[in-house]
């Protein structure tokens, strides 16, 4: 991957728009791929694909429910310890002790550090744990894998799909460098204000401590943003706004864990993009826009594996970098 390449992949995470490789930044084996494809025989082929895909749609959920299933044990352990005194994960989602080991959530470490001008040491310990667990595994899995809002927000877009497949409503995209400014914003308030604002409007803490401690009046703020996501637009926190989101971005870059993507397999249908939660980092699964015959997705990417349900092509898959094993 050229370096310039790589550097186009971390400005689509502070709301650069996607595009296609220049000649210097494409390989030869794309180059060779891509002409091939272009073939009358090659987009015969592709063509009767698509068509039978669509007429025999292939429905795989084994990463959705997966995700499902992950968010649900790591949120009812916060439950199970408070309601019944295990001691197992004290704490919420952002800042928390598992079998006595500290965690934190690196935005709101940070915010703590600005708001009290003072680095202390549980919290350095806890955040420096959660990165690297985080990094890992890709830090935006936090947010499919982990994030008691996110879980939320997939129900609150299968219902603006549904909604929106009868002309009820229409999608409203914003700009995605918005949360970019949002972060720059609450972590100046912080440091300003000396309070942490942003965990009072953060749903990821307010529907972890709804889920321990039981419901507040801040759970009104949820509901109505799920209401702006079903209603105006699609899993808006998630895609423009959420500061934890942009963080997570950053830790993970050169996470092991990561999805590739073949060219030689894919067929370009998009119902890949159609999926996605962030479908800005499959661009290059349109004509013509890969760099390379495989490359990984772009570090916006929350490692959900909605788009390897989605190709029955098998163009895309979870591997882990460097090794190139399967999972």
């Amino acid at each position: 991957m050229s370096f310039k390449w790589y550097l186009h992949k971390q400005a689509m995470m502070f709301g650069a728009a996607p595009r296609r490789p220049s000649n210097e930044e494409e390989t030869d084996a794309a180059r060779e791929l891509k002409k091939h494809q272009k073939t009358p025989e090659e987009t015969q082929i592709r063509k009767e694909k698509i068509a039978h895909e669509l007429e025999y749609p292939v429905v795989n959920r084994k990463w959705k429910y997966a995700r499902w299933l992950s968010i649900m044990i790591i949120n009812a352990m916060f439950i199970v310890s408070f309601s019944w005194d295990v001691q197992l994960v004290e704490g919420a989602m952002t800042a928390s002790r598992f079998l006595g080991f500290h965690m934190a959530d690196p935005t709101a470490a940070l915010q703590v550090t600005l708001a009290y001008k003072d680095l202390m040491l549980n919290l350095l310990i806890g955040t420096v744990t959660v990165i690297i667990v985080w990094w890992f595994f890709g830090g935006r899995a936090f947010c499919s894998w982990a994030c008691p809002y996110h879980l939320l927000a997939e129900w609150a877009e299968s219902i603006h799909l549904a909604l929106a497949k009868r002309g009820w409503v229409k999608d409203h995209p914003f700009h995605r460098g918005m949360r970019v400014v949002l972060w720059v914003l609450f972590m100046a308030l912080a440091y300003l204000t000396s309070y942490t604002v942003f965990e009072y409007i953060n749903p990821v803490g307010i529907v972890s401590r709804a889920l321990i401690y039981g419901p507040t009046l801040a759970l009104m703020w949820v509901a109505f943003l799920l209401s702006f996501e079903i209603f105006f637009s699609r899993r808006f926190w998630c895609r423009y706004a959420c500061p934890m989101g942009l963080t997570y971005g950053v830790l993970g870059t050169a996470a092991p864990v990561q999805i590739k993507y073949e060219l030689d397999k894919c067929v370009h249908e998009g119902e890949c993009r159609t999926v996605c939660l962030v479908p800005h980092v499959l661009d290059i699964t349109k004509m013509g826009y890969a760099q390379d015959a495989e490359e990984y997705i772009a570090p916006d990417c929350t490692r959900c594996g909605l788009c390897v349900d989605a190709c029955p092509q098998g163009a895309l898959s979870f591997s882990l970098r460097g090794l190139d094993k399967m999972i």
